[in-house]
């Protein structure tokens, strides 16, 4: 039987400090292609491309190297929409939806050139992929394993004619299944749940409540530790997700709140040397006329507690390749998945 890692409980995997993962899915309108038309899209996320301009600018002039999770989509330099022939074995219903063109006539949903701007920005980004070519959703009822590794091989090739291999990977709307495609595909890691309860309730109701609940309550964002799943594949949990920023959430919950929670995140991963991994989609920043001014200032607070010596800051792959070498060092190669130790049920006990 293979050992069972739990890197918070064994000293062992201790790390030196607490570190910071930041990890951002990338995916325009790809991302809402079951539940927003285009021209609702733009409407909700005016000039979305400018965000993720901004994003990588604040990053690179700040020194900081995250995971960008791209859908394989968003790297074709040209498509035929339904008809390509990438997207067969897709679902009928799904792949109708895609239209053809590339970035010039279709930007919310072709950007080759910024995968680019990525693979040759002056502080180094990691590029991963977010679910496959489409952004199917791996826990629809057709997204059987043969569909899903289809999408998967297929979001891969698409990066890899961009001249990317990546290694980290993100499930479309955080939804999990078939990670046994993941290690056969040469997936290092994952973005898994994060161990609070408003997550693990999912797109509900009572989740979005208790959601609302931690931003009011300024709940600390749980550290957490990486967990192999299966040989070679680890699971990094996230530990928060910006909260939207829109005008009618933001009338419930101010600015201030993720700027505060952002920080007790980081104090957290400080004081128990564990991982901070926060999530956002770069969209979200084009919700609000303030929605780059804040994600400046969140990464003004992160470099501060960098220069402090309180954290580092990781990317999902250096942080994967840290954990197999801390393994192979421990003499356990191989891992059977077990719960994430210290899981807790409510966010803010840190």
């Amino acid at each position: 039987m293979a050992t069972v890692l739990k890197a918070k409980e064994n000293p062992t995997f201790v790390m030196d400090q607490g570190a910071v993962v930041l990890s951002l899915d990338a995916e325009l309108l790809w991302g809402h292609l079951d539940i927003l038309d285009e021209k609702r899209f733009n409407a909700r996320y005016p000039n979305a491309g400018a965000a993720y301009d901004h994003v990588l600018r604040s990053f690179c002039n700040a020194g900081v190297s995250a995971t960008w999770l791209v859908v394989g989509g968003m790297a074709l330099s040209e498509c035929r929409g339904a008809a390509d022939a990438r997207m067969k074995g897709l679902p009928p219903a799904w792949r109708q939806r895609i239209p053809a063109g590339n970035e010039v006539t279709a930007p919310s949903w072709y950007r080759r050139s910024f995968i680019r701007q990525l693979a040759n920005a002056a502080v180094p980004q990691e590029i991963g992929l977010h679910g496959g070519l489409s952004h199917l959703i791996w826990t629809d009822r057709h997204s059987v394993p043969a569909v899903a590794k289809t999408e998967l091989e297929a979001g891969l090739a698409a990066l890899r004619d961009a001249g990317v291999q990546p290694t980290s990977f993100s499930f479309p709307r955080n939804l999990e299944r078939h990670h046994s495609l993941l290690a056969e595909a040469g997936m290092r890691c994952y973005r898994g749940t994060a161990p609070i309860l408003s997550e693990k309730m999912g797109r509900t109701i009572p989740g979005a409540v208790l959601r609302v609940m931690d931003e009011l309550g300024r709940a600390v964002p749980p550290p957490v530790w990486p967990q192999q799943k299966m040989p070679g594949l680890w699971n990094i949990p996230a530990s928060m997700f910006l909260y939207p920023i829109g005008e009618s959430r933001s009338r419930i919950v101010n600015h201030q709140t993720r700027l505060d929670r952002f920080e007790k995140g980081i104090e957290a991963a400080a004081r128990h040397r564990g991982i901070f991994h926060f999530g956002l989609h770069p969209v979200n920043l084009a919700e609000s006329p303030r929605g780059c001014r804040l994600f400046d200032s969140l990464i003004e607070r992160l470099a501060h507690a960098r220069q402090k010596g309180d954290v580092s800051i990781l990317t999902m792959a250096q942080l994967s390749t840290r954990m197999e070498a801390l393994a192979e060092r421990a003499g356990f190669p191989d891992a059977s998945p077990s719960p994430l130790p210290g899981q807790m049920i409510g966010a803010g006990q840190y």
